[in-house]
């Protein structure tokens, strides 16, 4: 029976930990995940890096909000992809579009070059591409080794005919990571309609840190942002359940 290789997507050192646990392949590292991922910290990676054998590929995102940067942004990318290379990150991930939603082909080139022989991975910025084709073609161009899709929609179940189009139209030039939404209850069918091995899946467990129970009128952050009670960490069980159902 065939393996698929499965990625997670985590936002701490504790949620690779669970990943590791759930018998994860690789890891996506971000801090954030509440806006998509953002770069994560260079402790986080360092210690995730101490305490998992986990192949680790990072985020390089600078701020939440489309993926169109100012000069002073994409700086900061670049000294945060250097600094993660130099603390032992195993792969980047990134994505630079331009305003149109067209690929920004040199950002991506200086990430490329920066990256040298790790891992480039370029993520989800695809999905809301001017034309998913032509920019597959520049990243394979480019020396992209993996993208990261749903398939130009909210949940990939719904974007599998792109996924499967992507893979055929990629002939092994370049890796199609199926990922957002992936469950044991769609799984199946995600890997069997796409021809992928390899799917990038989340799935979090809900804890309640009591500290701010005295004040519950406090919050933090913008009205959106979820309870100050609460927070979440990869479940290592759920993991574990998809990664028996993958073998």
């Amino acid at each position: 029976m065939k393996k698929y290789l499965m990625e997670v997507c985590c936002g701490s050192v504790e949620d690779v930990l669970q990943a590791e646990r759930g018998g994860a392949d690789r890891v996506e590292l971000n801090s954030c995940l509440f806006h998509g991922g953002l770069t994560p910290s260079i402790g986080t990676l360092r210690l995730a890096k101490e305490l998992s054998s986990l192949p680790l590929m990072t985020m390089v995102r600078p701020r939440q909000g489309g993926f169109c940067y100012t000069d002073v942004e994409f700086r900061t990318a670049l000294a945060d992809a250097e600094a993660l290379l130099d603390n032992g990150a195993d792969g980047l991930v990134f994505g630079f579009l331009k305003s149109d939603g067209s690929l920004d082909v040199e950002c991506c080139r200086e990430l490329v070059r920066l990256a040298g022989n790790k891992t480039k991975v370029f993520h989800r910025a695809i999905d809301v591409a001017d034309d998913w084709k032509r920019m597959l073609g520049q990243l394979i161009g480019l020396g992209i080794d993996r993208v990261l899709t749903s398939g130009c929609a909210p949940d990939v179940f719904y974007g599998i005919d792109v996924v499967r189009e992507m893979v055929e139209f990629a002939q092994g030039a370049i890796q199609i990571l199926p990922g957002a939404g992936i469950n044991l209850k769609n799984v199946d069918r995600i890997v069997e309609a796409t021809g992928c091995d390899q799917v990038h899946v989340a799935q979090f467990t809900h804890y309640t840190d009591t500290s701010t129970a005295n004040n519950r009128s406090i919050f933090y952050g913008g009205a959106l942002y979820p309870p100050e009670d609460r927070y979440e960490v990869i479940d290592g069980a759920y993991i574990a359940e998809l990664r028996q159902h993958l073998q």
